[in-house]
């Protein structure tokens, strides 16, 4: 299937909360990750979206801002693929490129809440399994991390909290 990934721009939010909707359902709101995410802007330089041929929204992945006790990291998600669309690798196109840029602009740790078979691939690994926690209720097996530059990890252990607000 052809498509182009390019940078959100400020028309594509009108249809995001659809797709996620139609990937998530109305009860995402309620899980751990969104807690994390609320009052905190998402990183304007990590937004993404997949549009088909004629421009349509097929796909969206954002970044968000959270810490590890001091240090500053992100937290990838949510990633929605249009559900007719899913297992076509666009959304695995839209994470490679999201981590790159991400490595490009000096991020050094990424988490994520999502399938390890799915995540596994990109060098995501279980983080309660390195010293990371989650504050409240998620998967231990689903909570993994990733580190952006090597090492980035060395020394980092606790619980992963909200961002301060800008």
């Amino acid at each position: 299937m052809a498509f182009q990934i390019r940078p959100q721009r400020p028309q594509d939010p009108e249809h995001f909360d659809s797709l996620l909707d139609r990937t998530f359902g109305t009860d995402r709101l309620n899980k751990t990750v969104y807690r994390l995410r609320e009052g905190v802007a998402d990183l304007a330089d990590l937004r993404f979206v997949a549009v088909g041929p004629d421009g349509g929204l097929l796909a969206s992945l954002r970044f968000w801002p959270i810490a590890i006790g001091t240090a500053p990291a992100i937290l990838l998600g949510p990633l929605a693929v249009e559900p007719a669309l899913q297992g076509r690798g666009i959304g695995r196109a839209l994470v490679r490129h999201g981590l790159g840029e991400a490595r490009r602009l000096g991020h050094r740790v990424c988490a994520v809440v999502g399938e390890p078979e799915y995540y596994g691939p990109y060098g995501f690994v279980n983080a309660p399994a390195v010293g990371l926690a989650l504050p409240g209720p998620v998967d231990p097996r689903r909570f993994q991390v990733l580190e952006l530059e090597p090492g980035a990890l060395d020394g980092l252990s606790g619980p992963i909290g909200r961002a301060a607000p800008a």
